[in-house]
């Protein structure tokens, strides 16, 4: 089994701004395609096009209807991914060693050659962010990206990860929340940043960014017509409609 380090260099992480998030899946498809064609195995699909595609993931969007104290029902969309925690049980629980949690940055990551499929670090992640790819044979996991934000052949915009980079809405953030004057640590602290499930002391690395109510003047306004009955032109045209 693989021990944590006591202490990172950097803690690098996401956060994740729930109020902008649109839920359009586009950090989906850019992780599955960046992490197919680069770093470790391709992540498989089995009948992709069939009556039940199944594939592995690193990234997954999931959309709620939530009704807050305001009473205005809205739509949050929740994307997950691996938290990289500070005490990461899926690295402790591996009998193998093939999880572990790098000192230099805080990524927590599986090397593949020795990971043999056994499943116990998914069952340890409180959060559902490993993934057993079947073809594979291997857990699957978020890697920040590693091969692309420390590769010096992509211009300096482009190292980040790859679902960082494609978010329309920039609903993701990318940086080391082991430094309070970092972009991402100011952000967090700004808008009341919070951890996922924090009662599994897991201390994750990425944050999230809680939505803002809704403004409950404009849910209730009512849609009314801004006259009795229409008047002039409006007023002929609407007999003229009537008697076709």
């Amino acid at each position: 089994m693989t021990a944590l380090p006591e202490t990172t260099e950097k803690k690098l992480g996401l956060v994740i701004d729930l109020d902008t998030c649109v839920g359009c899946h586009a950090c989906v498809v850019n992780c599955k395609e960046w992490n197919t064609s680069n770093y470790g195995e391709p992540l498989s699909d089995m009948d992709a096009y069939g009556a039940e595609p199944e594939g592995t993931f690193l990234n997954r969007v999931h959309s709620y209807e939530v009704t807050p104290a305001s009473g205005c029902a809205q739509t949050v969309h929740f994307p997950k991914s691996c938290l990289h925690c500070d005490d990461a049980p899926c690295v402790t629980v591996c009998p193998t060693g093939a999880s572990y949690k790098r000192g230099e940055d805080g990524i927590v990551l599986v090397n593949e050659n020795d990971c043999m499929g056994c499943g116990l670090c998914a069952w340890a992640c409180p959060y559902g962010a490993r993934e057993l790819d079947q073809l594979a044979g291997i857990m699957k996991k978020c890697t920040l990206c590693v091969d692309r934000i420390y590769n010096e052949n992509l211009p300096e915009e482009d190292r980040e990860p790859a679902c960082v980079r494609t978010c329309p809405a920039g609903a993701r953030h990318f940086g080391d929340l082991g430094d309070p004057d970092s972009a991402v640590s100011q952000l967090v602290a700004e808008r009341g940043g919070v951890d996922l499930m924090p009662e599994m002391g897991t201390k994750p690395v990425n944050k999230y960014l809680p939505p803002r109510e809704k403004d409950t003047l404009l849910a209730d306004m009512a849609l009314a017509p801004t006259s009795e009955e229409p008047k002039g032109f409006l007023k002929w045209l609407d007999k003229a409609l009537e008697a076709l």
